[in-house]
């Protein structure tokens, strides 16, 4: 009981950090290691119960994405053949393909975030990169939300509020048929899931409520010092 309730304790303080600074991975996948589960049990576990954050996002984020669907509809396809990818490489590659190369990823980024470029890149490149983000979201997902709010930024001339109601919507996308393939061939801890996809529901239901209300450019420039953070305590794991 005590672990069940840890996790869902997890869930709700990773349902509201992945929908306001994009680093739910953080929180929940820690917390799944400390009841005992193995590192890639771990892995598959947390993006299954990842699905709910989506869904509590996209309840909790309706003001945002209103008069947004056809972008989301747009891009819902590279971010469910991204999130397919990823499954895929994660269960048919050693583990660690993307380890090495997440701190680049995640530091680039968060600086990308504080300085969006100008000009925009071309369309064709952003898509490139949307499927690369989604496929990362798929596989590792350690801060990959950061990494797609980056590509959205450069993508829309919108409020960090509205992109970051895109971002949430399509990471649950990505995340979501990533867990169907983990739910088919992954040894997912299915006694985990619960607790943790209740929590994430709920906090990612909270996490808009909180977005929407932090001033100007703070959200964007929150997730950058959030990713930044991330990306050095992975550096010092990955190549020290």
């Amino acid at each position: 009981m005590r672990e069940i309730l840890g996790l869902f304790g997890a869930g709700l303080a990773a349902g509201v950090v992945s929908t306001v600074v994009s680093l739910a991975s953080i929180v929940s996948y820690p917390a799944l290691l400390a009841v005992g589960i193995a590192p890639l049990a771990a892995n598959v576990t947390n993006t299954v119960s990842l699905v709910f954050t989506g869904v509590g996002a996209a309840i909790g984020s309706r003001p945002e994405l209103a008069g947004q669907r056809h972008h989301v509809v747009r891009l819902s396809g590279i971010s469910l053949v991204g999130g397919a990818t990823g499954a895929t490489l994660l269960l048919l590659t050693p583990a660690g393909a993307f380890e090495r190369i997440a701190p680049l990823l995640i530091a680039g980024a968060s600086l990308l975030l504080i300085r969006r470029p100008r000009p925009r890149p071309h369309g064709r490149l952003l898509y490139a990169a949307l499927f690369v983000v989604a496929t990362y979201v798929g596989y590792f997902g350690a801060a990959g939300g950061v990494l797609m709010l980056a590509v959205l930024s450069a993508m829309f001339d919108k409020t960090p509020a509205r992109i970051n109601a895109i971002k949430n919507v399509l990471s649950g996308f990505a995340n979501a048929v990533a867990a169907i393939g983990f739910a088919l061939f992954g040894p997912v801890v299915w006694w985990a899931v619960a607790p943790l996809a209740a929590g994430f529901l709920i906090g990612g239901w909270l996490g808009p409520k909180i977005a929407r209300r932090l001033p100007g450019q703070s959200l964007r420039y929150l997730a950058a010092a959030c990713g930044l953070a991330v990306a050095g305590k992975l550096a010092i794991a990955t190549y020290a």
